[in-house]
């Protein structure tokens, strides 16, 4: 699939200031010179951000880089995470389309977007607030059908929940991620048939829903009011050294 720019692009781009803090914290986990290993979770707090990557945001992470353009031009449209196109302000759906979803009922839920959302791929719903596409395998195979929005899943999936979804998003509702059968992760459907006793100790989620619940980082974006601190390396570059024992001579 041929991917381009879009064709109306805003004047500038800048990082707001806490993900320009976070932005700069992440360049730290590379040596020096190798800076460019950061492109990214650059870009990708970049379309957090602002929904999708303009030309304006690739050419900012490309500065702050030290890389040319055309390299960080060339990730954003390698991988199919960043859009290079305005998307819905509240969630872009991307619905699996490969072969386990295919068969457990993908091409439902595709329905429930031209339905609800806009006929077509890319295209914004009338209200401004849903756009979806349909992806490549997105490995969640055991819990096909599934939607994912930003990095969150929504698994085992049918049409009438997945238009709820929907419904509870328009409503200002944030939907759990994760299993929305019940399923805690990849168990048979039909309950355990083994390691029955799995249940003792457990989190109430698995452990990426429980983080994104935790966070309260589900549909919304990162605008910088809060960001959590995912820089560890940094207070132990900061923390003093203990001073070597002197032995007596």
């Amino acid at each position: 699939m041929l991917r381009r720019l879009h064709a109306d692009q805003p004047a500038s781009f800048a990082f707001t200031p806490a993900n320009q803090a976070w932005a700069e914290a992440q360049m730290t986990k590379f040596p020096e010179g190798r800076q460019a290993s950061a492109v990214i979770p650059l870009l990708w707090r970049a379309q957090e951000q602002e929904g999708w990557l303009s030309r304006p945001a690739l050419e900012a992470v490309a500065d702050m880089l030290g890389m040319a353009y055309i390299r960080v031009l060339e990730v954003a449209t390698f991988y199919f995470m960043f859009q290079l196109q305005p998307v819905g302000q509240l969630a872009h759906f991307q619905i699996c389309g490969t072969t386990t979803c295919m068969i457990c009922g993908a091409e439902d839920l595709i329905s429930v977007c031209q339905d609800k959302i806009a006929a077509k791929p890319h295209a914004i719903s009338e209200n401004g607030m849903f756009s979806w596409e349909e992806v490549e395998c997105l490995g969640a195979c055991a819990n096909a059908p599934m939607v994912q929005i930003g990095k969150d899943y929504y698994e085992d999936l049918t049409a009438e929940k997945f238009s709820a979804l929907i419904d509870d998003l328009a409503e200002g509702k944030v939907p759990t991620p994760g299993s929305q059968s019940g399923r805690y992760a990849a168990e048979p459907a039909g309950g355990l048939t083994s390691l029955t006793d799995y249940d003792a100790g457990k989190a109430t989620y698995n452990a990426s829903v429980q983080l994104a619940v935790d966070l309260g980082d589900t549909v919304k974006r990162i605008d910088g009011t809060e960001v959590p601190l995912f820089t560890p390396w940094l207070s132990k570059a900061t923390k003093p050294k203990a001073k070597p024992i002197q032995k007596d001579a």
